[in-house]
């Protein structure tokens, strides 16, 4: 005898019913470091544009704050002064002087290798500290020379040697 045996399929009744998802808390965990993450990215970028951004006083405003600003690390920015380069090499001392458009001048002293393009710079941005004597301390050194083949200014920049 042969018997057949049917299966009947049942189709459950909630299968057309939509069910509510629920979030995993990996998901949103997840979700939200990445969102940390991102805006702690942003806040560093702010903050490393704030703090080294392109902020420097003129000579001008140097002078005016001299008696509080001095042995305080600032930036200054000026055109350099033709004629006033005096290199040593013994002693790998840059000395030099830059000045803004309101004629004042500011010696500059920078213990380091000379730039190569140093001739033809035509203004610097130093950072360092303002000295007793009135004589300007660089650490870094920015030139910006005009190019041969380009409109905007190339830039340069040499650290001290200590």
């Amino acid at each position: 005898m042969t018997q057949e045996l049917h299966t009947a399929t049942v189709i459950p009744t909630d299968l057309g019913e939509e069910k509510a998802r629920k979030l995993n808390p990996r998901f949103i965990a997840g979700g939200l470091l990445l969102i940390l993450f991102v805006g702690f990215l942003g806040f560093q970028m702010f903050q490393a544009t704030t703090s080294t951004g392109a902020y420097y006083l003129t000579v001008n405003e140097l002078h005016e704050q001299t008696p509080e600003i001095i042995g305080q690390r600032v930036r200054v920015n000026g055109q350099v002064v033709d004629g006033s380069e005096d290199w040593n090499a013994q002693e790998v001392t840059l000395r030099f002087a830059i000045t803004d458009e309101e004629g004042g001048q500011l010696p500059i002293v920078f213990y380091g290798p000379r730039p190569d393009n140093f001739q033809r710079a035509a203004s610097a941005i130093v950072e360092g500290e303002l000295l007793d004597d009135g004589t300007f301390q660089a650490d870094s050194l920015l030139l910006k020379c005009p190019s041969r083949y380009e409109e905007e200014p190339e830039e340069i920049y040499a650290e001290a040697t200590k």
